[in-house]
């Protein structure tokens, strides 16, 4: 059976063009030339992914995807926007709203129909009815290049949210191959990332992931990913890494994902899930410009703007050659909100214990920034 297409327009020329295109792809075609009928159409006609103009004569492309978004039949329909609307922020908006995929006329078709094509194997995978109100928070926690403790400070993060704030989460390692929390935590075959990452697009769901799901002593649960080198060439699975993302959200009120250094395939796509990115620096020169260029293309993908942006600064080692706080903060041009301090001896500690850095010294200062920064994302889930 065809997938069924609505393609709403207010041109009708758009309209007849475009619709007989995609009919001529094997695709089914339905249509509206304006909000209310789209509407109407999308709950009588249940198609399997919207074309949507932004502008139209009775509301804004916008307005009829937050409207379809909390209809539970239509919040996971994949939505392209399809629009002749180029600026970054009509760009964003939409993502905000809730589409899929943005797309600025003119298209070649070709791109129109693989992008299409795309949407739909992906929509494969999620979860029918589920309506937008019931995905958790998610927040990304990357640096501009590897080495900078990002994996350390989720997991501590996600271990003290739980502790301190009784806050129920799920933390995602999303590096394959670059896995730290198994060796860490002492488990012998931390793969649950790798193993969903080999499955097909449509095998992905909200059992398979919990299925591959630890439980910990601290309350916490994680996607584990593994250490060995020869599963670097999953890291190339884009569309398993945002299915993967977006079953997360349903599992949890807050899922903290462990995204690195920004390698991923389809990291744009895992970013249009997220309502919050934590960006770590170091106090050091060129980090510090390497961040500053990692916030502006953050900056462009809507963070710090529509959505959250949050830069906290690790410092592993003491030393009187750095940079202030205030210094990193003047070259950055946005504020840090969270400093952690150097802690060796408890990192030998919690090495050799395969302890969480938090819980070898629950009171340390270290800790303590730790229980800072949880209290912050703490407030915002509850908002």
């Amino acid at each position: 059976m065809p997938d069924k297409l609505l393609i709403v327009d207010d041109d009708i020329e758009t309209l007849r063009m475009v619709g007989l295109m995609l009919q001529r792809q094997g695709f089914e075609i339905a249509a509206a030339n304006n909000g209310a009928q789209a509407i109407s159409q999308a709950a009588h006609e249940r198609p399997d992914l919207i074309l949507l103009d932004v502008s139209l004569p009775d509301m804004t492309g916008y307005e009829v995807t937050r409207i379809l978004r909390k209809d539970p039949q239509t919040a996971v329909t994949p939505i392209l926007m399809f629009t002749a609307h180029t600026q970054l922020d009509a760009k964003m908006k939409g993502y905000e709203a809730g589409v899929d995929d943005y797309l600025t006329k003119p298209v070649h078709p070709v791109e129109l129909v693989a992008r299409i094509k795309a949407l739909l194997a992906r929509n494969q995978g999620r979860v029918p009815g589920l309506a937008a109100a019931e995905r958790g928070y998610v927040l990304g926690v990357m640096a501009p290049k590897g080495g900078m403790g990002v994996s350390s400070l989720v997991l501590n993060l996600a271990i003290n949210l739980y502790k301190n704030f009784k806050q129920e989460l799920i933390a995602a390692e999303l590096r394959p191959g670059n896995g730290t929390w198994g060796q860490e935590l002492g488990f012998a075959n931390p793969n649950g990332l790798n193993n969903l990452l080999r499955l097909k697009l449509h095998e992905i769901n909200a059992e398979t992931v919990e299925k591959e799901l630890v439980r910990t002593n601290y309350g916490v649960r994680l996607l584990l990913a593994s250490n060995s080198l020869s599963d670097l060439s999953l890291l190339t699975s884009g569309p398993q890494s945002e299915a993967i993302v977006e079953h997360l959200s349903t599992l949890a009120p807050l899922c903290l994902l462990d995204i690195g250094a920004p390698i991923l395939t389809g990291f744009d796509r895992i970013c249009s899930h997220l309502q919050e990115m934590i960006v770590v620096t170091e106090p050091y020169p060129n980090t510090a410009i390497r961040t500053r260029r990692l916030l502006d293309e953050l900056n462009e993908r809507g963070f710090g703007r529509g959505r959250l942006l949050t830069v906290v600064m690790v410092n592993r080692v003491r030393a009187d050659v750095q940079l202030s706080i205030s210094q990193v903060e003047e070259r950055l041009g946005v504020p840090v909100q969270v400093f952690f301090p150097p802690a060796p001896e408890q990192s030998y500690q919690a090495g050799m214990r395969n302890l969480p850095l938090i819980e070898v010294q629950p009171t340390s200062l270290l800790s303590q920034q730790f229980t800072l920064l949880a209290g912050i994302i703490h407030k915002r889930v509850k908002q």
